[in-house]
């Protein structure tokens, strides 16, 4: 039995129904859901990024969904800050946190403690930034490949953002961001923490995530990227990096047609899926359900609080 604070983590690919488990957790005693999606806390991208819609907002508090300006960048560290906020208020409240999201390197840094990268000389910021504009972040990723091939199977050549960054801490550190995820001296968050993930075949996962990419381009995606563009037409916004956005952006700037926009989306989501299952299959402690087993899920957080009275 443990005495810090319980928190639950519902964790796993994109499209494996966490949402729903969360909330049939919630249906079972008082909770509010905190995301760890470092796609769904961008306000412009609703439907494109699957955050949960009004119905199954309804159903319980969804916290640091939809909040942020395309514009602005997300990091670890930032989301541990805000999280831990989040969640002393909703434990405040006499409610049960249940972290919802695919995001492996949010949650770990959480649970672990943050990596203690120094500040980075403005200099050298800007020397990468100026080098991304000139290469694109393509570039700086085949670079990445070779200095830190870890963190660059986890990351899309596209993310200007994270490729950035990675160039940035090994120029200005000498170190990579493994390094600085694995080997370095982290504070962990004082919780006790019940991980949940969603296990599914990557060859079973794609039919559906095929279907939902379908069905969020006949429901608005791209109205939505249209208004988002309206608002914020800097295609190495931080917003834009995602997949699902990046690949509408294409289409809104006539880079690409309406089928290759829908077979890249496709193909990028099975990528960072399969990315997302191999770094779930190393984390330890999970238990382990099939989607739709919420049920069986409700039963484990009731019967795991229980034991820790």
């Amino acid at each position: 039995m443990s005495s810090k604070p319980p928190i639950v983590c519902l964790l796993g690919p994109t499209g494996t129904g966490k949402t729903a488990a969360a909330i049939a957790i919630a249906g079972r005693m008082a909770a509010s859901v905190i995301n760890f999606d470092s796609r769904q806390v961008y306000a412009d991208f609703p439907l494109i990024t699957a955050q949960p819609d009004a119905e199954e907002q309804a159903a319980c508090p969804h916290l640091l969904y939809g909040f942020l300006a395309t514009e602005e960048k997300m990091t670890a560290a930032r989301f541990v800050e805000l999280a831990v906020k989040k969640i002393e208020e909703v434990r405040a409240g006499g409610r049960l946190p249940i972290l919802v999201g695919g995001t492996g390197l949010y949650l770990r840094s959480l649970l672990s403690g943050i990596a203690p990268i120094p500040e980075i000389p403005e200099e050298i910021r800007a020397q990468v930034l100026a080098r991304v504009k000139k290469d694109g972040p393509q570039v700086m990723h085949a670079e990445l490949v070779k200095t830190d091939p870890d963190y660059a199977a986890k990351i899309h050549p596209n993310d200007t953002q994270r490729n950035a960054r990675a160039a940035e801490v090994f120029l200005a550190t000498g170190k990579n961001m493994t390094w600085w995820h694995t080997e370095s001296e982290h504070t962990p968050a004082p919780y006790d923490a019940l991980k949940i993930g969603m296990k599914i075949r990557l060859d079973d996962l794609e039919p559906h995530l095929a279907n939902r990419i379908g069905s969020m381009l006949s429901h608005g995606a791209i109205d939505e990227s249209r208004a988002a563009y309206a608002k914020c037409s800097d295609r190495n916004a931080p917003g834009w990096t995602g997949i699902g956005c990046a690949e509408l952006l294409g289409f809104l700037r006539d880079e690409l047609s309406l089928e290759e926009t829908r077979y890249r989306w496709v193909k990028n989501t099975r990528a960072y899926a399969k990315r997302q299952i191999t770094w779930f299959n190393k984390e330890t402690d999970i238990h382990w359900f099939t989607p739709g087993e919420n049920d069986r899920i409700a039963d484990l957080v009731e019967t795991w609080l229980a034991e820790r009275i």
